[in-house]
C-alpha cells in the first residue's frame, strides 16, 4: 500500500465530486489529496483530520495558508520541530525536523466534515505512512477526531483512551499518542487553545522523543 493516495484518487465519491466543483471554482488551488510534509524517518507524527478548503487545498501542504498553520508551525519552529519561517505558503521555505505532519484524511470535506466512510477509506494510507516511519515514537492528535482516527488505525477501543488536552497515552504497541486541542482559529479566538496551551504540548513531546519522561 503506497503512503500516499495519488492526485486523482477517486476513492470518495462524494469527496471527488467536491475536489471538481473547487477545480472549477478555484482553478489555482491545489485541488487534490495533499500529500503529508516532513521526513519520512521523524520520530513524530502529527495528525490532523482534513486539508482546509482554503489551508492546504489551496497551497497543497498541511496546515498551510490558514490559521490554524499560524500557530502551528511557529509552535513547532519554537520547540525544535522545525526550521525556517513560516510564510503560509508550500515555497516559504520552512523544513521539519524530526517531525512530519499528514491528514486522517487526504483530500478535503464539505464544510470540513468528513463521513465515517470516507474515514475509513483513507485509513489505509495513514497505516502505511505509520509503517513506512521506522522511527516513530509518538503521536501527536490534534483534536479529538484524529484522535479516534488514530485510536481506529490501530484497533483500539476508543473508550479505553479517552481524549483530553495533553494526555500522554501509552498505546500497547509501544508507540505514544499525545493529545491536543485543534489549533483552529475557532479555538483560538475563543481561548480554548491558548499558545502557552500548544507550546506546553510540544514541550511534553519534545521531552518524550527526547526520551526523558
Amino acid at each position: 500500500m503506497p503512503v500516499e493516495p495519488p492526485p486523482d484518487c477517486q476513492l470518495c465519491p462524494r469527496l471527488v465530486g467536491f475536489r471538481r466543483d473547487n477545480q472549477a471554482a478555484y482553478p489555482e488551488f491545489h485541488n487534490a489529496p495533499v500529500p503529508s510534509f516532513g521526513p519520512i524517518d521523524a520520530g513524530v507524527l502529527v495528525v490532523g483530520l482534513a486539508p482546509g478548503l482554503k489551508g492546504a487545498n489551496q497551497t497543497g501542504r498541511p496546515f498551510t495558508g490558514d490559521g490554524a498553520g499560524d500557530m502551528l508551525y511557529p509552535a513547532l519552529i519554537k520547540a525544535g520541530f522545525a526550521q525556517g519561517s513560516y510564510g503560509r505558503s508550500a515555497d516559504d521555505g520552512l523544513r521539519l525536523v524530526g517531525c512530519r505532519i499528514t491528514n486522517a484524511v487526504r483530500c478535503v470535506p464539505p464544510q470540513n466534515r468528513v463521513t465515517g466512510a470516507e474515514a475509513a477509506t483513507c485509513r489505509p494510507f495513514l497505516i502505511a505512512e505509520i509503517e513506512a516511519m521506522a522511527n516513530l515514537r509518538v503521536l501527536l492528535a490534534l483534536g479529538r477526531v484524529a484522535h479516534e482516527a488514530i485510536l481506529r488505525t490501530f484497533g483500539l477501543r476508543l473508550a479505553d483512551y479517552p481524549f483530553a488536552h495533553d494526555a500522554m497515552h501509552d498505546l500497547p504497541n509501544g508507540l505514544i499518542m499525545a493529545d491536543s486541542f485543534h489549533c483552529s482559529r475557532y479555538n483560538v479566538n475563543t481561548g480554548r487553545l491558548t499558545e502557552p496551551m500548544f507550546s506546553a504540548v510540544l514541550q511534553s513531546v519534545r521531552t518524550l522523543v527526547d526520551g526523558v519522561r
